[in-house]
């Protein structure tokens, strides 16, 4: 197991969270080869494997063959074959749901918005169904702070209850209306069969098992920075968001889950704030010894399939009143996300380029 990754799942462990909610419990967790996914049952797996809690995890993928094999492999888990936008029948007792499974690239969003809107929609109606009809013990949604919208030009903060506007008409907001209705789906649910559904709104997340080639700009910079290119930036990079590791997010994630009672929490670290080119130079000077560049080649017309958001940060108070509290700084974030990508290039798990 990559070193990073096995760190980061014992310091996820360590944490003050009702762990043992899950002993001997079943948890289906979708979108199981993606990061949120793999981070979710590999922390489960480490549970089992270090407090022995007996949690049978069922990993639902749509392709096997991206599950890690450390995790395929684990006889406390189990691969389930299936597309979330088609009903299940699954055997046998589900108690706890994760439903992680969403297009996360903004190329699949551009390119394919009735495929990311079904997955958003449909997806999260199946796992609710089954859900109710397992009468699981607790259900998970990931959402995202693209929900939000664009604030209003004097809002720096989104709050679990204030909302900025999106565009219905625009086909790229096929993520976040998808996930809009997905989060009134499970607040339905909720009230009408009593499922005990909670949201999770996700800053944008990085970190180890990110896909390199979504093209998102810090999967991009990641990219460049591992194969020895300079970053080229197609904008100033004036932008500002907030990025949060992988396993801090993983941590507030099972803390909405298993020490929650409201029903959505925001999950985004404020100190994680950066503008696109203050993270191009960060990543640039990760490596000095390769001496890379900052170059801008500006096209005309800007760019398409990203969202159109320009401000907003999403507050953490709400999760932090549980416990959260963030560990990794952006720089000390991208830093563990460089060594992990170094470390698969390593072992041959990353191709040249």
């Amino acid at each position: 197991m990559n070193a990073v990754f096995l760190e980061d799942l014992e310091n996820i462990a360590d944490s003050d969270i009702r762990w043992e909610k899950l002993r001997d419990k079943t948890v289906m967790v979708t979108g199981a080869s993606g990061m949120i996914g793999t981070y979710a049952v590999g922390t489960l797996l480490h549970l089992n494997d270090t407090r022995h809690l007996g949690v049978k995890v069922l990993g639902v993928v749509r392709n096997a063959k991206k599950i890690p094999d450390d995790i395929r492999q684990h006889p406390d888990f189990q691969t389930v074959v299936h597309d979330v936008t088609q009903p299940f029948a699954l055997e046998g007792g589900v108690d706890y749901i994760i439903h992680a499974a969403s297009p996360a690239s903004p190329l699949i969003m551009k390119d394919k918005p009735v495929e990311t809107i079904a997955a958003n929609t449909l997806g999260t109606f199946y796992t609710l169904a089954l859900a109710k009809e397992k009468g699981a013990q607790g259900y998970l949604y990931i959402s995202s702070r693209e929900i939000y919208g664009q604030p209003s030009p004097d809002q720096e903060f989104f709050y679990e209850d204030t909302y900025g506007f999106v565009d219905p008409l625009n086909a790229r907001s096929c993520y976040p209306e998808g996930k809009k209705a997905a989060e009134t789906m499970c607040v339905s649910y909720r009230q009408e069969y009593g499922v005990n559904a909670a949201i999770a709104r996700l800053a944008h997340t990085y970190g180890p098992f990110m896909s390199i080639d979504d093209g998102r700009v810090q999967a991009d910079f990641l990219r460049n920075v591992l194969f020895g290119e300079n970053i080229v930036l197609k904008s100033q990079g004036t932008a500002v968001r907030t990025y949060t590791y992988i396993a801090d997010a993983m941590d507030g994630l099972f803390r909405v889950l298993l020490n929650g009672e409201d029903i959505v929490y925001n999950i985004g670290d404020e100190n994680g704030k950066v503008s696109i080119r203050e993270l191009a130079e960060l990543l640039v000077g990760l490596r000095p010894e390769a001496h890379l560049r900052l170059v801008f080649d500006i096209p005309e017309g800007g760019t398409q399939g990203t969202a159109p958001f320009t401000a907003g940060i999403l507050s953490s108070g709400r999760i932090r009143a549980i416990g959260w509290q963030p560990r990794y700084t952006v720089a000390q974030g991208f830093e563990r996300t460089l060594q992990f990508l170094e470390i698969e290039r390593e072992a041959g798990r990353i191709g040249t380029k």
